[in-house]
């Protein structure tokens, strides 16, 4: 070895390999990547909101055919008195009928998915009762239920309803068969093997039919609503949506369709983040992978 050799000093880590020393200055992407989730739908809604200020302003279009976003924002606050407890009405049916879909849906498929008997003669009605339009059943609903808001309630359930059972009966039927040799290898009775295996396993669908029910659910008592035609003081936003047309008091008919699409964004954001902090430790849809 010449002296030169010996007497040259050791490269750095960065002049060793240039792709370690991009991997150290550049900065996370986490950060950036959340903040382009974020602010990219707002500047698009700013731009959305001015475009439509502008047009309503420079067509000077009546405020009973397109109202400006102010007018709807004055709208929601002054008809807050009639819109706050309607709002408070479809959320009531809503939540119920999520929560006995949960409780039925997942009760059905845990049967369907441990008896076959139990498919056979279940399965195909729970299909049919899904395939009717809601707005054909409710009619018959109206006329056997004492109550609206009960009738309301069984509609949006009906609705709600399939998805968890269709997810949940998937998941339960798709465990791994080694992993149920494995089981029964180890003496596990059934009980064991559905509490430890099959429903775990059955966890992410569940959860993505709640997803999907949870959207139905507030799409299905609003479309009830309209079925049944319900007025009064225990009425939702599906009947202040019918009111404000039969008004042209179109602002407010736009205020009600944003506290609609802000409910269905809610739940649907709630389900998800309900679905990534019970999934985020160990399944595959969950896992942040390095790029």
């Amino acid at each position: 070895m010449s002296l030169a050799a010996t007497d040259r000093k050791p490269a750095s880590v960065a002049q060793a390999d240039p792709a370690i020393a991009v991997s150290i200055t550049r900065p996370a992407p986490g950060k950036a990547a959340r903040a382009k989730r974020i602010l990219i739908p707002l500047l698009m809604l700013a731009l959305l909101l001015v475009v439509w200020s502008v047009y309503v302003w420079a067509f000077a279009v009546p405020h009973y055919i397109l109202p400006s976003p102010m007018r709807i924002a004055n709208a929601l606050v002054t008809d807050w008195g009639i819109l706050g407890p309607a709002l408070l009405v479809t959320l009531k049916i809503t939540f119920l009928a999520l929560i006995l879909a949960l409780l039925g849906g997942v009760t059905l498929a845990v049967l369907i998915a441990e008896s076959k008997i139990a498919e056979l003669a279940l399965y195909p009605y729970a299909v049919i009762l899904q395939v009717t339009p809601i707005v054909a059943i409710a009619p018959l609903i109206l006329i056997y239920v004492p109550t609206t808001q009960a009738a309301l309630l069984i509609c949006a359930w009906i609705v709600a309803f399939f998805p968890v059972l269709s997810n949940t009966t998937q998941g339960l039927k798709s465990t791994d068969h080694n992993l149920l040799d494995l089981f029964k290898l180890y003496g596990a009775s059934r009980l064991q093997t559905l509490i430890f295996l099959k429903l775990p396993n059955a966890l992410p669908y569940f959860l993505a039919g709640l997803r999907i029910a949870g959207g139905l659910a507030l799409i299905a008592a609003v479309v009830a609503e309209f079925a049944a035609g319900s007025a009064g003081a225990g009425s939702g936003l599906a009947f202040r949506l019918i009111e404000s047309q039969f008004r042209l008091n179109i602002p407010r008919l736009f205020a009600a369709l944003f506290l609609l699409s802000v409910t269905g964004v809610m739940i649907f954001a709630a389900t998800s983040f309900i679905s990534y902090m019970l999934l985020r430790k160990w399944h595959e849809s969950a896992l942040k992978r390095e790029t």
